[in-house]
């Protein structure tokens, strides 16, 4: 019996470091950060249909012509100028019907933000969320009766942890360090700060220390599993805007929000004149996720310049958005395409498809620097009527350089701004 035991403890072990070398190299080969549970590969093609989703997929030659032939075919015919400009002009009135007709049942919650934007959350909180899932993790073995892997999953959480988010790391020539950060960014000494600063004036979440902005917030499927988990998190604050005043509307009526850690507002983001609730260089965040996608190509750039201006040096901008030759874009018919990779759906709303390159040219104009920026591409299945679909999506993270440290001056005062309380 005694050698039963151990002859089963041997083989779930091996399978165990089987699956941890291969995770490794994965996500080693596509640039995408290893996490410590790892991702669902798809090895045994007439498995396909065992799940709904499959990660990492690579495209042969074929599958990549097959892709640009199809996308070149429905974009011969283009939407009359007359109706692009419709379309332009009226942008906010579509999603508005949009929000009207799905309300919040169109979208899912994203629960998975946190597995693949951390930063989303203050490194305090993220620490915490850490040990949690871990923890969560460790319950789940154990109810299973599988063997104890609590080292061995504390040392892989930790060593993911410290290499993603802890300590100092050197982005494309740039040197950024939590310490670093916290010198720049901490509390001046001074009983008066009001005074050193001038007069500063009082806004949403102007007591915070850690503050997020979420663009494009639709009815909430991002704001509301962020709040869950910020709530209780001292010092944060989030903001969520998007220009479809039905959208907003949606957020502010659901029984989770709350003023006291959220402020949700109309807001164009192609409106370089129209101003934000609150002053320039104090995000810590900025959440841009299927929402760069809408907006018309020739204004996108300006869009991403103005959100710059808005990041704290060290902030982050974390993006994710359709990528070239995904599935929605292969299935447009002809006569829906505006121009090159840009398209009107059947209710008005626009939707456009990235490269990579084009992401890394956006911001890199806006003065952001890449920590990541790479393709995702899934392969998502409907196992019901065993249809396949090529999913491709643009995942990308791209941080405000320190600039600081060349300017002590905007220094001073981006610090002020973001740490004085403002007399009343």
């Amino acid at each position: 019996m005694g050698s039963l035991n151990t002859g089963n403890f041997i083989t779930r072990l091996s399978a165990l470091c089987l699956r941890k070398t291969k995770m490794q190299h994965r996500h080693q080969s596509n640039r995408r950060p290893a996490v410590p549970l790892g991702s669902r590969i798809l090895t045994d093609p007439s498995k396909v249909f065992e799940h709904n989703m499959w990660d990492h997929m690579q495209w042969s030659q074929e599958e990549e012509e097959n892709a640009k032939k199809k996308a070149t075919e429905n974009s011969l015919v283009k939407v009359q100028s007359e109706d692009q400009d419709k379309y332009e002009r009226e942008a906010s009135k579509y999603w508005n019907e949009f929000y009207k007709t799905h309300k919040n049942n169109f979208f899912k919650d994203r629960n998975w933000l946190f597995l693949e934007f951390p930063e989303i959350l203050p490194e305090e909180r993220r620490q915490e969320f850490k040990r949690e899932k871990i923890y969560s993790e460790q319950t789940k073995i154990n109810n299973d009766n599988s063997f104890s892997l609590k080292n061995r999953m504390f040392e892989e959480g930790e060593k993911y942890w410290k290499k993603n988010f802890g300590g100092g790391s050197t982005v494309q020539g740039y040197i950024y360090n939590e310490n670093q950060a916290k010198a720049l960014t901490g509390n001046l000494q001074g009983k008066n700060c009001g005074e050193e600063l001038g007069k500063v004036e009082s806004f949403p979440g102007c007591d915070a220390t850690f503050r997020i902005l979420e663009v494009g917030c639709g009815a909430g499927n991002s704001v509301f599993p962020i709040l869950k988990v910020l709530r209780n998190t001292p010092g944060t604050f989030l903001y969520c805007c998007d220009f479809a005043s039905g959208a907003v509307e949606l957020v502010k009526s659901h029984s989770s929000y709350n003023s006291a850690w959220c402020s949700a507002f109309v807001h164009d983001v192609c409106d370089d004149a129209l101003p934000y609730p609150f002053p320039d260089e104090i995000l810590d965040v900025i959440l841009l996720v299927f929402v760069l996608s809408t907006i018309h190509p020739d204004r996108m750039q300006g869009v991403v310049n103005r959100l710059a201006k808005l990041l704290k040096p060290g902030g982050m901008l974390l993006f994710r958005d359709y990528g070239r030759y995904d599935t929605a874009q292969l299935r447009f018919k002809k006569g829906h395409c505006l121009s090159e990779n840009f398209y009107v759906r059947g209710d008005g709303t626009r939707v456009y498809f990235f490269t990579k390159d084009e992401v890394w040219s956006m911001f890199n104009l806006a003065g952001l620097t890449e920590v990541q920026n790479l393709v995702d591409r899934r392969l998502q299945v409907n196992r019901k009527k065993k249809v396949k679909m090529q999913r491709v999506w643009i995942q990308s993270k791209f941080q405000k350089p320190l600039l600081s440290l060349q300017n002590p001056e905007e220094t001073t005062k981006s610090t002020l701004v973001n740490n004085c309380t403002p007399e009343m």
